[in-house]
């Protein structure tokens, strides 16, 4: 370990932090996983935990000297409001402890930025049209990010992903899905026909080590898609019923009684309550097919990794306490 690369997550606490310290880890890197002051450390093999706040550069980059990459994994508290406040913020916070480190700076993009016309397959150069409070600040923070690069100061790389689940609790599927699973209840919140955009967390902080590896390759600012799973709603009921039966879920006919999201009392509620209304404003994502093309990164470093949908869920799903995860093929 004595000449591995360093690298430097802000944000590690939460889940894709914590999936990107796990990958760098294994991968061999020294992992410096940052929390604010008076967090509670979590016990990640290879991993040091920094209690500093994202904004001091001078402490973070005293506690960090020498790391090539930053991850960006600071995610605000989900509401338009804060995000006005915090996205543009933490950005700049990633920019400054980059640009001091000397470092590549690495951040995970989403759908957002195409707005509610967005097309079926979603290219690196597909054009961004946000329709959405979120939407453009995540389009002016990769703005920011982009212009950061200019003069060679540092080096950035946005990969933009789909939906996140795996990796413990605060997505779609612990909150919606697979929420009433144990009751013989599915959840969703759209039309089961269309195919939504998926992102296994482990094979997508696989992909930043990849990249992460391969960054003196890259020009001054990249952007990546990550595939992920294109899914529809049929699909995870499949899975989710096989995993329902084998724990004895089901109702007597075999099936998962099928529920949606209550996206108008949603909106009702979101005047009074700014989560709601944050969460009713991607309707539409739920209400046009889409996933990611990514040949760009697979053009780079080969398929991307990439863990077998049922097998994805069934882990994701034994994390969350609902079943034990997917046994491994037979050799």
């Amino acid at each position: 370990m004595a000449n591995a690369p360093t690298v430097l997550v802000l944000g590690g606490r939460g889940r894709f932090g914590q999936a990107a310290a796990r990958a760098f880890a294994d991968a061999g890197w020294r992992v410096l996983a940052q929390m604010r002051p008076g967090g509670a450390a979590l016990a990640l093999p290879g991993v040091r935990w920094i209690e500093v706040a994202p904004e001091d550069t001078a402490g973070l980059a005293a506690a960090a000297r020498g790391a090539a990459v930053v991850v960006h994994a600071l995610s605000p508290v989900y509401t338009n409001r804060v995000w006005r406040r915090e996205v543009p913020r933490l950005a700049q916070a990633a920019i400054a402890i980059s640009r001091e480190l000397g470092a590549t700076l690495m951040l995970p993009g989403n759908v957002y930025n195409f707005g509610e016309s967005l097309p079926p397959v979603l290219h690196e150069d597909t054009p961004q049209a946000a329709t959405t409070v979120k939407g453009r600040l995540r389009t002016q923070a990769e703005a920011l990010v982009r212009r950061a690069t200019d003069g060679g100061a540092m080096k950035a790389v946005v990969i933009r992903a789909g939906d996140f689940f795996g990796c413990g609790n605060g997505s779609w599927l612990d909150l919606i899905l697979a929420k009433g699973l144990r009751q013989g209840r599915f959840g969703y919140p759209g039309p089961l026909d269309l195919q939504h955009a998926w992102a296994y967390l482990p094979d997508l902080a696989q992909s930043f080590v990849r990249v992460a590896n391969a960054r003196h390759r890259l020009p001054a600012f990249e952007t990546f898609h990550f595939a992920g799973h294109a899914q529809a709603g049929t699909d995870w009921l499949d899975v989710l019923t096989d995993v329902a039966w084998e724990n004895g879920w089901l109702r007597a006919d075999g099936a998962l009684r099928q529920g949606g999201v209550p996206w108008a009392l949603m909106r009702a509620i979101g005047v009074v309550a700014p989560t709601f209304h944050a969460v009713a404003e991607m309707r539409y994502l739920w209400q046009r097919p889409h996933r990611l093309a990514g040949t760009r990164m697979q053009a780079l470093l080969g398929p991307e990794p990439h863990t077998p949908f049922p097998d994805a869920v069934r882990t994701a799903l034994a994390q969350l306490g609902f079943s034990q995860p997917a046994l491994p093929a037979a050799a």
